[in-house]
């Protein structure tokens, strides 16, 4: 409720309009009874029907103006219920983003209930509970202030039952609560549950594993709708705090009508008092139990689970004192796999990157190319072996100090609207001019800054070509601190001439450089090559790769194979110990 309130103070004005025109709806409410009363002791009874009328003419001028009041609440209430969704919108995927970004794992399904029916939910009651408690109170005061001055006694004899009534509630609220935040839970882990089984829907077909999947998912089904009903049992407890302080207070009254009459009390007085019972405190107590006891309690149990599942602090992985020493990257015995019983796409792997080095990994489509980037840059974690940059296990660094030493830039770049200079700084935003106009003009950006209209212009991805969306995330790469640069066929949209100007100026830049080749061109450009075939990998140069290697000869083209001993030392070929890849799921 402190996230509530906190909203509400920031728009005074609207509640003060709200609170305006709340004052003109309840005046039926305080008029009722007076208009009844007079209109019956001084007119009807009286023999002056036109004095009646009179009064009950004033009783539909007030009705009339207080439907225009109501007209008026709603308009007041959207600029309300609107801002406020949109905040928790804000809310819930600011933090799905940061846990996501810093916790590395997959998709926060829940997420997705948070951000669609828990917001609804909140948005609806929080619209909901604003009415009934402004409702409430202005309907109440305004009875109770008309049955006060009407007849004092009368007001008296109904304060009992109505405190007893609002207490019963009052009592009941944190068990609704409990049982509503249950509910809440079981929602979320039910969306859990089906949207992993909606997104192996089609391996659970093929296994045929409908009737198991149908039995997990039936667990939360049934534990999802148990919640429910004990939500719904709560409203015995509001329909008897509903009829002790709603209908209560109308009985005592019929009982005690011969005293009040025999008190002196007149006919009109007491059919007024009746009434303000009736249309005043009775629909105000009963519009405070429905809206508070189950939209109030919706409210404050959902939006607590959005601000706590939201705002929650991401428990960040890894040792932050961890810092590597160098681009250095080393792989012992890697095996990895996508899923516990899958074939290994790598397996048993051996493979040592030096600050400096340039290398260039090439293979068949599927073959694993990308599965390997993922496991250098430690984005994948190996089921067996171990992975360090610098020294240090990537399972031990946090993802802030790898996003510091190592930068990877895959195949469709990834650009944000805003302006061209946002975009470059994203990885260093303390990059000067001079600094970004180094890295346009090795990188090759500057004929697309030209076209742009310069740093400050405004982009969208959708304004660039593929190949200017990669030619600004290789700039922005160029310019970052990491000294360990993976691009995962971050030239494919470029023409030869571009991809060589981008890739000879990563090859200058200090650190080591590890490219999935796009063209027999880029492979060739590099000091070292691994090639991949499925089964295993084997690291060489060119030509000798073409002297021993019948895959890598059709992969660039080359059927001839110079004889043996043409190739020196430096260029024979190099196994890479234990090395096995299976194809890439």
């Amino acid at each position: 409720m402190i996230f509530a309130l906190a909203f509400l103070r920031r728009h005074p004005r609207v509640l003060a309009r709200l609170a305006g025109w709340s004052v003109l709806e309840a005046l039926p409410a305080v008029l009722s009874g007076q208009a009844v009363a007079r209109a019956l002791d001084h007119g009807f009874l009286a023999g002056r029907p036109a004095a009646g009328l009179g009064w009950l003419g004033l009783l539909a001028a007030a009705i009339l103006v207080g439907a225009v009041g109501t007209h008026r609440t709603f308009r007041c209430l959207a600029d309300l219920a609107e801002p406020l969704r949109d905040e928790l919108v804000e809310h819930v995927v600011a933090g799905t983003l940061r846990r996501a970004a810093i916790d590395g794992g997959g998709a926060d399904r829940s997420a997705v209930a948070r951000l669609t029916h828990q917001v609804e939910i909140v948005r609806d009651t929080f619209a909901g509970l604003i009415m009934t408690l402004r409702g409430f109170l202005f309907a109440i005061t305004g009875a109770l202030v008309g049955l006060a001055s009407l007849a004092p006694v009368v007001a008296l004899l109904v304060a009992a039952p109505l405190l007893a009534g609002l207490t019963v509630f009052v009592a009941a609220l944190p068990r609704m609560a409990a049982r509503q935040r249950a509910y809440v839970l079981a929602d979320e882990d039910l969306a859990d549950h089906a949207g992993r089984a909606f997104a192996g829907l089609r391996d659970i077909v093929a296994c045929g594993a409908e009737r198991r999947m149908a039995a997990e998912i039936s667990v939360p089904v049934d534990a999802q709708a148990a919640a429910e009903r004990a939500v719904v049992r709560m409203t015995a407890t509001r329909g008897i705090s509903l009829a002790v302080g709603g209908w209560l207070p109308l009985v005592v009254v019929l009982v005690a009508t011969p005293w009040l009459v025999d008190r002196g009390l007149t006919a009109g007085a007491v059919l007024g008092s009746l009434i303000y019972l009736l249309h005043g405190v009775h629909p105000a107590l009963n519009l405070l139990v429905g809206g508070l006891g189950g939209g109030g309690v919706r409210l404050v149990v959902t939006l607590d689970r959005i601000l706590r599942a939201s705002s929650a602090e991401p428990v960040v992985p890894g040792d932050p004192a961890a810092r590597p020493d160098s681009a250095d990257v080393t792989l012992r015995g890697v095996t990895f796999s996508y899923g516990r019983r899958a074939e290994p796409v790598v397996r048993g792997l051996d493979l040592d990157v030096r600050d400096g080095d340039h290398l260039a990994i090439i293979g068949p489509s599927g073959i694993g190319k990308s599965t390997l980037v993922g496991l250098l840059a430690g984005t994948l974690q190996p089921q067996q072996g171990e992975v360090r940059v610098g020294g240090e296990r990537t399972g031990r660094l946090d993802v802030r100090t790898l996003a510091r030493h190592r930068v990877l830039i895959p195949q469709e770049a990834y650009l944000f609207t805003g302006t061209l200079l946002d975009n470059l700084r994203y990885l260093r935003p303390d990059a000067d001019v001079q600094d970004i106009d180094r890295a346009v003009e090795a990188v090759g950006l500057r004929a697309v800054v030209r076209r742009l209209g310069g740093y400050d212009a405004h982009v969208t991805p959708d304004a660039l070509s593929a190949g200017e969306r990669q030619l600004v995330a290789l700039t922005r790469a160029y310019l970052s601190p990491a000294r360990l640069v993976l691009l995962d066929e971050a030239t494919c949209h470029l023409d030869a001439a571009g991809e060589a100007r981008a890739e000879q100026a990563f090859a200058a830049r200090p650190g080591a450089l590890v490219v999935v080749a796009h063209r027999v061109s880029s492979a060739l450009r590099a000091s070292r090559i691994l090639l991949l075939d499925g089964e295993a990998a084997t690291l060489g140069t060119d030509n000798s790769l073409r002297g021993t290697s019948p895959l890598y000869r059709d992969l660039v083209g080359h059927w001839s194979v110079e004889p043996a001993g043409l190739l020196g030392d430096a260029d024979r070929l190099q196994p890479v110990a234990g090395a096995r890849l299976a194809q890439d799921r």
